[in-house]
């Protein structure tokens, strides 16, 4: 099994364009290009910053992630483009599936959706989505949106989400549908990538505990008739040599981390990864 190489990086306003970054990505050789989402930050917060400490800028400066792919898909011909990870329970699932649905169609379907709960509970609540919900409402979300992605005539009958034959295209050009790749960390999220996603999406953690959901995935996918189901690794990797070691867990992509910044410090960092990568990129 190979494993491909992407990028993740929060697509700010202020930094490198879009257009240029994409452009760079490409011509590198990475695989892929991944946004993070955030609609924004409330000032007042009481969740705790992922990154401890103050919450950097970066959180509440990025550009809408499908705007920005949509750009960068205008300037590449190569490169997958996702969301990493688009908080879709802040999104309205048929606005969601328009938007996705048309990005495939003008990316010549290179698009990837990572979806995810949300860690910010002000900004759930900001969206009228209680906190305490947000993962049975992912669930919904995802599932209405595959409904219309797939169907001429979509129905979709939630707890969240509630409609009566619906149409709307375009549908997306890659079949059957663009790759959904579920993500967190937790036990739980396990039944949920075998449930409604199309992969796995965990940040990097412990190699040990990887190792063991890796396993337990394998595990709940056979019991649900389902074929072995790739891993997507949000960073990781320090050394070429623990590649094989990722691949013979399921790990078919590792996105490296890249910190928002003007263009020289992006291509620096850029430039550091493939020098990392030691001829690991296509």
């Amino acid at each position: 099994m190979s494993v491909k190489f992407g990028v993740v990086t929060f697509p700010v306003f202020d930094g490198i364009a879009v257009t240029e970054l994409a452009r760079m990505v490409e011509d590198l050789g990475f695989e892929s290009l991944f946004f993070t989402e955030h609609t924004h930050i409330p000032a007042s917060r009481e969740s705790p910053s992922p990154t401890g400490g103050e919450l950097p800028s970066r959180y509440y400066r990025n550009l809408d992630p499908f705007i920005a792919l949509t750009a960068a898909a205008s300037v590449t011909e190569r490169i997958l483009l996702g969301t990493g990870i688009c908080l879709v329970n802040q999104r309205d699932p048929i606005i969601l599936a328009k938007e996705t649905a048309s990005l495939d169609q003008l990316s010549r379907e290179r698009l990837v959706l990572g979806v995810g709960p949300g860690w910010n509970t002000e900004e759930m609540r900001n969206h009228g989505v209680d906190p305490a919900t947000r993962f049975e409402r992912m669930g919904e979300h995802v599932r209405a949106v595959k409904a219309i992605w797939t169907q001429d005539e979509a129905t979709f009958h939630g707890k969240y989400v509630d409609f009566d034959r619906i149409w709307s295209w375009p549908k997306p050009s890659r079949q059957p549908h663009p790759p959904v790749l579920v993500g967190g960390n937790g036990r739980d999220v396990l039944r949920r990538v075998v449930e409604y996603g199309d992969g796995w999406f965990p940040l990097a953690t412990h190699f040990g505990r990887l190792v063991r959901q890796a396993e337990e995935l394998r595990v709940l996918a056979r019991a649900a008739g389902r074929a072995p189901l790739p891993i997507t690794l949000y960073g990781g990797l320090h050394t070429p040599e623990q590649i094989p070691d990722y691949a013979a867990v399921g790990v078919t992509r590792i996105l490296m981390p890249v910190t928002a910044g003007g263009p020289q410090q992006v291509r620096a960092q850029l430039e550091h990864i493939t020098q990392l990568l030691d001829g690991l990129l296509h």
